[in-house]
């Protein structure tokens, strides 16, 4: 793992503006394992002028051969696997199984579906007398966070890619290393110049800067709710599109008739996976009064076997943010009943899995989200109650629900005021829409519906 000392615009990689530099450091042992710029408002604009510059060719270029493209950047991840999963591990500290199966393995998985949708997609369609085309947008700034740093690149640049538009990509400060090898991938691929340009550099300035370029035509965000509404500010001046993607506070509600134990035990591990730094986790489960004492005890002794199989959270800073919550959580009057405040080692941003009963939908951590290991179980009295407790929040990203007929969760489901809802733990798929409701988000991304967002119409009439 190299980090390289400058940006990647226009198919090369050149020296920033400034002299500034970002330290990347390991936060499961606290050791700076690379350095890469600090990109300002200058290498933006360079970059942006790029991506404009190559727009006409590869808008141009038929789908197959984006396709072809595509396919070829896929097969490069692929051969390089071991190496994303090494680099993810290094940078967010994720344990490196995790980092194979999920962190490089659900990119690929998503490139891939891209490649196939490059070539099949109708960019074209007859409607009465029109012909409708769909054209892409133009010119993409794509700024990603640190939670899942490929994939998040990934899901914004390749159905970019797929619909002939042209990406400037700002990747989290935290984890920019990923995004480099992304870089080279795309170079290896034989993506044209011009058409994928990395500037890594800090939000309030590299980001903020491109997403307030005049030449982006959408600025596609993931990250917190109160970025995503600066930047949709600053995008509403501009009346240019957005994509955002932002916070969760996703409710797993266990009806009665579920399988107690399987749903406990699946929820725990969602809200663990990733360290809980994962938007979509389902971070409060409901359950019924009559079987909470019972939910309780189960989802406190399957948080304890995650001591020492999750990694840490991204920094000191995140660290500090997540163990304050639970200290509010506790004074506020929920009762602790695994982790807990502190963190379990001297060295690394580590939080304790954790777990938090006697929640009440007012309390603020059932209302904000944590973005750590931390769960808040809340106990309803009926089905209408566990409906006004799931879509009592700001928030609508996701959710489960769990019953011992499908058809008992589907009905409930679509009453859920959420933009994705897993079915007795259903599997992700890849190709479904992901995106979120009320303040968790603006747009889709994944699939047919993530392509669309990178698309405008224009219709001919005859």
């Amino acid at each position: 793992m190299k980090a390289h000392d400058g940006l990647y615009i226009d198919g090369a990689w050149r020296p920033a503006a400034g002299r500034d530099v970002i330290e990347v450091v390991n936060p499961a042992d606290e050791q700076v394992v690379g350095r890469v710029p600090a990109g300002d408002a200058l290498d933006v604009d360079t970059a942006v002028r790029a991506a404009r510059a190559a727009l006409p060719a590869w808008a141009a270029t038929p789908p197959a051969e984006r396709a072809a493209r595509l396919t070829a950047l896929r097969d490069v991840l692929v051969a390089r696997k071991d190496e994303i999963a090494e680099t993810v591990t290094a940078e967010l500290g994720s344990p490196l199984q995790f980092s194979q199966a999920v962190h490089a393995g659900v990119p690929i998985a998503v490139a891939g579906s891209y490649a196939e949708l490059a070539a099949t997609h109708s960019f074209e369609e007859k409607v009465g007398n029109s012909t409708v085309l769909h054209e892409p947008i133009g010119v993409v700034g794509a700024i990603t966070p640190w939670n899942y740093p490929l994939h998040q690149i990934v899901a914004k640049a390749a159905p970019a890619l797929a619909a002939g538009c042209t990406v400037v990509l700002k990747p989290a400060e935290d984890t920019p290393l990923t995004a480099q090898l992304f870089a080279e991938a795309v170079h290896e691929a034989g993506v044209p110049a011009g058409v994928f340009n990395l500037v890594t550099g800090l939000g309030p300035v590299a980001g903020q800067a491109l997403a307030e370029h005049p030449d982006v035509d959408l600025v596609s965000f993931t990250g917190s709710t109160a970025v995503g509404r600066r930047i949709g500010a600053a995008a509403g001046a501009a009346v240019k599109k957005v994509a955002l993607e932002l916070g969760g506070k996703s409710a797993n509600v266990i009806l009665p008739s579920a399988d107690l134990a399987k749903a406990v035990g699946v929820g725990v591990a969602n809200v663990m996976s990733n360290s809980g730094q994962t938007c979509s986790a389902w971070t409060r489960m409901l359950v019924h009064r009559d079987r909470y004492d019972e939910a309780v005890e189960l989802a406190a002794a399957a948080a304890a076997k995650y001591g020492d199989r999750i990694g840490p959270v991204v920094n000191a800073r995140q660290r500090d943010r997540v163990l304050g919550y639970i200290e509010k959580g506790v004074a506020e009057g929920a009762r602790l009943v695994a982790g807990g405040p502190g963190s379990p080692r001297e060295q690394g941003y580590f939080v304790s899995p954790t777990v938090l009963a006697d929640v009440t939908p007012e309390m603020t951590v059932a209302q904000e989200e944590i973005f750590g290991p931390v769960l808040c179980v809340l106990r309803y009295e009926d089905e209408e109650d566990a409906l006004r407790i799931a879509n009592g929040t700001v928030y609508g990203l996701a959710g489960a629900v769990w019953a011992g007929d499908e058809s008992e969760a589907v009905a409930f489901a679509r009453r859920m005021d959420t933009g994705q809802v897993d079915i007795n733990g259903g599997r992700f798929n890849p190709l479904a829409p992901f995106g979120g409701y009320k303040q968790s988000g603006v747009g889709r991304e994944l699939g047919s519906h993530g392509l669309a967002e990178y698309l405008q119409t224009k219709s001919l009439q005859f």
